[in-house]
């Protein structure tokens, strides 16, 4: 099958860096994190989140009511971003709102709405969980496409798919299958997720956890911090001109080796940038620069390290820019795509925030400081527990 690049029309990002691509760029080149001391209500522990300020006075439109939850306020907020919304009124008037589809990802979708309800119970020791449970429109999984088709008024295919941390990578690759097989013309695609007490302590008890800001490829990493945001994407079946980013290639795979632990060598990891070098049409060469999946576990950092340099060699500028926004789960992938499509606009690398010193046991190259560079085609790597590995290759045509 021979390359079929997809145009993006518009995109986005919403996280611990800020509202819209303008922050988080900004946020970037100053080399500063969005990470914080873990001050959630009700969650006592020494670790550091990436947390959205503000959403707790987000209002949504009446009727949008019954979707109300903090994951559908992030959306919400992220739509209105860098002209998001208008690009995808444009789309649904030029194909038309049942040729516009929504796809994705997150992880825990409005958990923390359904939380809420369970405290408010036990602590009123009421019967059942009150009238405010909305299952169906909050903590479902559909729920986030099912919000965001009805807020943008689409009427195309709605999915929303959960496979961990690969989720908002594995939506955006999602995506460009319907429009490939026909299925669309245009597809908005992302990912959104938002703190809960489940992931959070969830994390805690896999004892991956850092006590201290995350550190990707760092020498004496602790684990993660945990974040929150939001990643969109509006891609059309246009063939992209010379001027417009583009979706160049996806690759995917599942080595289904451990419940929560990486492949040692990463060979799934190899399988799907492989593959997404493969249906780009691509040969390694041609990629300027890796975003590391780069969670500052030892495990997964060791893995991918050694999966990237079976791919790239050692050659390859990477970072990762998860000691900066935190680790969004299933919002990562479309975060990080947005990011890197933002960097190449905006003539950057990113460095790896938090990351002084990379381990000397690694070989990947990471970038620590930010620098400015002319990069056509980026390479961003989503990896899963489960063994579900993405990776997107973005750029100029």
């Amino acid at each position: 099958m021979s390359p079929t690049p997809l145009c993006i029309r518009a995109y986005t990002t919403t996280s611990a860096l800020g509202r819209g691509c303008g922050a988080a760029i900004a946020a970037l080149r100053e080399m500063r994190s969005g990470l914080s001391p873990c001050g959630l209500p009700g969650i006592d522990l020494d670790t550091w989140i990436g947390r959205v300020w503000g959403l707790e006075d987000i209002r949504l439109d009446r009727e949008l009511a019954e979707y109300d939850c903090r994951n559908h306020r992030l959306a919400a907020l992220a739509l209105d971003q860098d002209g998001f919304r208008e690009a995808v009124g444009a789309a649904r008037d030029r194909w038309g709102p049942s040729r516009t589809a929504v796809v994705m990802g997150t992880s825990t979708s409005g958990l923390e709405h359904t939380e809420a309800c369970y405290r408010l119970h036990f602590a009123q020791g009421a019967q059942g969980l009150g009238a405010d449970l909305r299952y169906p429109t909050t903590h479902t999984n559909f729920a986030l496409a099912a919000f965001c088709r009805r807020s943008l008024g689409l009427r195309g295919p709605a999915v929303t798919v959960s496979t961990a941390c690969s989720s908002g990578a594995k939506a955006i690759a999602s995506a460009r299958r319907l429009i490939l097989a026909g299925l669309c013309d245009a597809v908005v695609t992302g990912g959104v997720d938002s703190l809960c007490a489940t992931t959070i302590n969830g994390f805690k008890s896999l004892e991956l956890l850092s006590p201290q800001r995350a550190a990707p490829w760092g020498l004496g990493r602790s684990g993660i911090s945990i974040g929150e945001g939001a990643g969109f994407l509006l891609l059309e079946r246009d063939p992209p001109r010379g001027d417009q980013l583009a979706l160049l290639g996806c690759g995917e795979s599942s080595d289904a080796h451990h419940i929560s632990a990486p492949h040692p060598e990463g060979d799934g990891a190899v399988l799907a940038m492989t593959a997404a070098l493969a249906a780009a049409g691509l040969a390694p060469r041609a990629i300027d620069y890796i975003n590391l999946h780069g969670t500052g576990t030892l495990a997964n950092d060791r893995s991918e390290d050694r999966a990237v340099t079976r791919v790239f060699g050692d050659s390859v500028p990477a970072s990762s820019t998860k000691g900066a926004t935190g680790h969004a789960l299933g919002a990562a992938g479309a975060i990080e795509a947005a990011l890197c499509l933002a960097c190449i606009e905006g003539g950057l690398l990113p460095g790896t925030v938090g990351t002084d010193t990379p381990d000397p046991a690694l070989s990947v190259p990471v970038l620590t400081q930010t620098r400015p560079a002319e990069a056509r085609r980026m390479l961003s790597n989503s990896f899963g527990f489960g063994g579900s590995n993405c990776a997107l290759i973005l750029g100029w045509p």
